[in-house]
């Protein structure tokens, strides 16, 4: 990895700017790379966030560009895609994402990028799978933005409840980035104390997980879609690859054997280094939560048959 940290965010609509916008912020790299097939607004953008930086405690370079200047970047972040068709499938809209992504990954690889993919765009977890069979990189090297806004979105929510810092929340979201998610409350903590010894009332943290999964439809029913959230869920795992963190995050992995699951992207808590995803962290989940979660996994395997 170059001592310059350079981040390339291909998809300059309202995630990859939200995330362009985080990455500023926070002073997260030391260049921005935006790409887009619209290059006039990739250009804007860039220009946008360029006369911002006299207020910013960066010292970044923020430039538009093309594909070839992907080369020597560590982290590509992919949030291209194609937005659903009035009564289009879900199947017929992945396989248009499909083919966006066969226009994205290829290029991307024959720069002579070598760093980490970062995809956002969705379904994350098939978007994946399909970003490691279109580019041929080893898995590790392939993260989706998985359930880690979802497992941000559980901890607000409890440390609400509990009137405790979200910081010091310590529970995950797992499966598919989507309906069939899970929360795994055997390993839910607040502070080292188990949610389940201080919350007896299981009715009432079944209703916090049913808002977790609504969540990201009523934000796009208020103000027409999400993005401020998984901005900043990308720019945590950006930072936690560029500074070599080995920080255990929920992102889409690559499973090849942890919970007895094979070769299938899923959200999983992960450990995330410069080399991308180090190692699964797997929780010791209930025969139940277990259950759930395999049944998550099947859900997410069915689909990705009939698209790949």
């Amino acid at each position: 990895m170059n001592d310059n940290k350079k981040v390339a965010v291909i998809g300059t609509g309202f995630v990859g700017m939200s995330c362009a916008y985080a990455l500023l912020n926070q002073n997260a790299c030391d260049e921005l790379l935006l790409i887009d097939k619209d290059t006039l607004k990739a250009a804007g953008e860039a220009m946008d966030l360029n006369h911002s930086l006299a207020f910013s405690p960066a010292e970044m370079y923020i430039h538009d560009g093309d594909y070839s200047e992907c080369a020597d970047a560590d982290i590509a972040v992919i949030s291209a895609g194609v937005s659903q068709k009035p009564g289009e499938s879900r199947i017929e809209l992945l396989k248009r994402n499909a083919a966006v992504f066969e226009s994205v990954i290829i290029p991307v690889v024959e720069s002579g990028f070598s760093g980490i993919f970062l995809i956002a765009s969705n379904p994350v977890d098939i978007m994946s799978e399909i970003t490691r069979r279109l580019s041929g990189f080893n898995h590790r090297k392939i993260i989706g933005s998985g359930t880690s806004l979802d497992t941000a979105r559980l901890r607000y929510l409890l440390g609400h409840y509990f009137t405790i810092s979200p910081k010091n929340v310590h529970a995950y979201v797992m499966g598919e980035h989507g309906d069939s998610e899970i929360i795994p409350w055997s390993s839910a903590f607040v502070g080292t104390k188990p949610i389940l010894t201080i919350c007896k009332d299981f009715e009432e943290l079944y209703s916090l997980g049913e808002d977790v999964k609504s969540a990201a439809q009523k934000i796009i029913n208020a103000k027409g879609a999400t993005y401020y959230g998984i901005g900043m869920a990308l720019v945590r795992i950006i930072k936690a690859v560029l500074n070599d963190e080995n920080s255990i995050l929920t992102v889409s992995s690559y499973l090849n054997g942890s919970y007895n699951v094979k070769d299938l992207f899923v959200g999983t808590p992960a450990i995330i280094n410069r080399n991308g995803i180090s190692d699964i962290v797997e929780l010791n989940l209930t025969d139940e939560e277990s259950s759930e979660f395999l049944r998550s996994c099947e859900f997410l395997k069915d689909i990705t048959h009939k698209i790949i």
